[in-house]
């Protein structure tokens, strides 16, 4: 998918993201609100881009850590909207708060998803799981003393973790840019709580295709900003990707993340809040803003 084929809106956006971008950064960091506390309810909390908390069963789980200030990093050359600096807005809580969660699942590394500061403010003995071996060498390198690999059933505080695969792309862009995969979800089981299953990086493929037939989720999170690489594709899911899940599950509830915070990201909340009206599926998807909870 090129430019010229993405929705009208979303192009829209892209002409007018350097403005919309500085629009959506106006509230300060050192404004952020206290995080909520870990209740007896399950819930998504959505921090910022893939970044979320997953309260489950008791234990509080943080997903994909990216705690830099607003505009620390370039943007990603080649992707689509790269003059703008990365994240586009500012965390809307303490680190402090999140760093207090149990454990702390990194999907892969990518500074979007595992970053500089991630790396410099959590605690160094904080459990942290990953998808394969490279990346648990990675993060062991960076100091870390508790880096477990994710298998198909990893318990961790009576709650079952399974890895889920995925693919950030389809052929072209990967041929292009072989360093964006692998990439990795996560499903949580438990006996008395819903399945719940954090999609990660990926398009709408088999592999989300086969987790979905092998887990029956009945609460998904999809990464379902559109981030494109120019003249290559998107590489993460879009509005026809989340349709694709729903589709797959039609009576799951539907929670989209990794929107407006990063410089690909060509996706805007308002304009999948629309096409799921359009389809008739917006009674099953929320679209939370940054620093809000959705009860699961």
């Amino acid at each position: 998918m090129t430019f010229d084929s993405l929705p009208d809106l979303s192009r829209r956006r892209v002409l007018t993201a350097g403005a919309g971008a500085a629009a959506l950064g106006m509230a300060a960091s050192l404004n952020a609100t206290p995080m909520p506390a870990v209740g007896t309810k399950d819930a998504i909390v959505q921090i910022r881009n893939a970044t979320i908390l997953v309260d489950y069963a008791g234990v509080r789980f943080l997903i994909d850590p990216m705690f830099a200030d607003k505009g620390a990093y370039p943007g990603f050359p080649g992707s689509a909207m790269s003059h703008l600096r990365n994240p586009l807005v500012p965390l809307p809580f303490p680190v402090a708060d999140l760093a207090a969660a149990d454990a702390v699942i990194v999907t892969h590394t990518h500074i979007d998803h595992w970053d500089d500061a991630a790396q410099k403010m959590l605690p160094k003995a904080m459990p942290i799981f990953v998808q394969n071996a490279t990346d648990a060498a990675t993060i062991r390198g960076q100091g870390f003393t508790d880096v477990r690999i994710m298998t198909a059933e990893t318990l961790f505080m009576e709650v079952l973790l399974s890895r889920t695969g995925g693919h950030h792309g389809a052929g072209p862009v990967l041929r292009a840019v072989p360093t964006l995969d692998p990439v990795s979800g996560v499903v949580f089981r438990h006996a008395a709580h819903k399945t719940v299953y954090v999609v990660g990086d990926t398009i709408w493929d088999t592999a989300v295709a086969q987790a979905i037939t092998a887990y029956r989720p009945e609460v998904i999170v999809l990464n379902a900003g559109y981030a494109q690489w120019v003249d290559l594709g998107p590489i993460l899911m879009g509005p026809q990707g989340v349709l694709s899940v729903h589709r797959a599950a039609p009576t799951a509830q539907l929670i989209a993340t990794h929107m407006e915070a990063i410089n690909h990201c060509v996706l805007s909340r308002a304009d999948l809040a629309a096409f799921a009206k359009k389809e008739g599926f917006d009674h099953r998807l929320s679209i939370p803003a940054d620093g809000e909870s959705v009860s699961i």
